[in-house]
């Protein structure tokens, strides 16, 4: 693996300057920032701890009802049987009962809204059969995901020692609600809804954030004993959208404070950067018997980063690929990747791809590329005696 602190800085990171940023003391037992429009991690305090998530673990069941309109399964006026079972949970509820034939529709504000434990075992029973088969689908899936520090015992996160989730988890499995099911993301964003006039103090989303006017428009509060209070949240302002995950908090006020906090540094405290176009070359390597000695490796897409707002110093770049490149090479191929590393930040890396294509050169450019790479390595050798 070759490495190269090319003169990256100054060819296209010349504007890319950051002074350490202080984290973000949360008071939060576990914690998880993602900016989620470029991909950056802002925060991370016991993210990949699984711990019990409380109600935060219904948007994995929210998640399979998605996956099932998706696919066709069911519609949102799909209307659903409830059981003695569903009728007889505790906790917060749309207080369903047997006679009840509830939509999908329903059942998904039920549950984003009203937090039911009722509508989310009415969900299990409607598309599993039984809580515990559901259960079993969402641990199969949850690890399809990705989602590697994620165990289900229930579809309500009703408390259960196998019932745990990572914050980590709880932010990757919020992106993918709003990335991969807009049309169904809306319903996070209702303040208010009431099923047949029922539990009318039950009524509000306890997501303290939406009404603050700060750009949130979801998803979930969680609380129990065990667990504290919890919130996954996520915002948009501008171009930018910030998802927050926390947990083990001591009060719903305590909650809704840290929650704002979060949201409001995460976007006041970094700003985006243009860093480079697409097709900027950011280094160039040997290719082995090829009909040109060299080609350029060029990032594929524009880049754009996300740095402290305060500035003050370099950022460290680098350059890595295996090299000398194999002829032939197509235009396009990813060859390698560069890291650029922010203060106080995860490493950011950005695949690197072949400018052109360099076809397999004939007898004489082979004898010259082999002649100039034993030339290289003698002149290394040399320097190093």
């Amino acid at each position: 693996m070759l490495k190269m602190r090319a003169n990256l800085i100054g060819l296209c990171l010349a504007a890319l300057v950051a002074s350490p940023v202080m984290g973000f003391e949360t008071r939060a037992t576990s914690a998880f920032v993602l900016d989620q429009t470029t991909g950056t991690v802002l925060l991370n305090k016991n993210a990949q701890v699984p711990l019990p998530p409380a109600s935060m673990s219904k948007l994995m069941t929210l998640n399979m009802l998605f996956e099932a309109l998706r696919d066709g399964r069911v519609t949102l006026d799909t209307q659903f049987s409830v059981s003695t079972r569903a009728k007889s949970m505790g906790g917060s509820t749309m207080f369903l009962n047997e006679r009840d034939r509830p939509t999908v529709e329903e059942l998904i504000r039920g549950i984003v809204v009203q937090s039911g434990n009722d509508a989310c075992v009415v969900v299990a029973e409607g598309l599993a059969g039984t809580e515990d088969a559901f259960a079993r689908l969402m641990n199969t899936r949850a690890k399809a995901l990705g989602m590697n520090n994620s165990t289900f015992a229930n579809a309500s996160g009703w408390p259960n020692p196998n019932q745990r989730m990572s914050m980590e988890d709880l932010a990757v499995l919020a992106n993918r609600l709003i990335t991969e099911f807009p049309e169904y993301y809306g319903y996070f964003g209702e303040t208010e809804f009431g099923y047949d006039g029922r539990a009318p103090d039950n009524r509000f989303n306890r997501n303290p954030l939406l009404k603050l006017g700060i750009g949130a428009d979801g998803l979930k509060t969680g609380h129990t004993n065990e667990a504290g209070y919890g919130l996954v949240g996520s915002a948009r302002q501008g171009t930018r959208r910030v998802i927050v995950v926390f947990s083990g908090l001591q009060s719903a006020a305590d909650r809704a404070r840290e929650a704002e906090s979060l949201i409001n540094w995460a976007f006041r405290q970094f700003v985006e950067k243009s860093v480079a176009k697409a097709g900027t070359r950011m280094a160039e390597a040997q290719v082995w018997m090829g009909a040109a000695p060299r080609v350029g490796l060029v990032v594929a897409d524009d880049v754009t980063l996300l740095v402290p707002a305060l500035t003050q110093g370099s950022v460290q770049a680098e350059v890595q690929f295996e090299g000398p490149i194999q002829a032939p090479v197509t235009k396009g191929d990813v060859l390698g990747k560069m890291i650029v590393q922010l203060p106080d930040m995860e490493a950011v890396e950005i695949p690197l791809v072949a400018e052109s294509d360099v076809a397999k050169g004939g007898f004489l450019p082979r004898v010259k590329t082999a002649a100039m790479i034993l030339l290289d390595r003698l002149g290394a050798r040399a320097q190093t005696l």
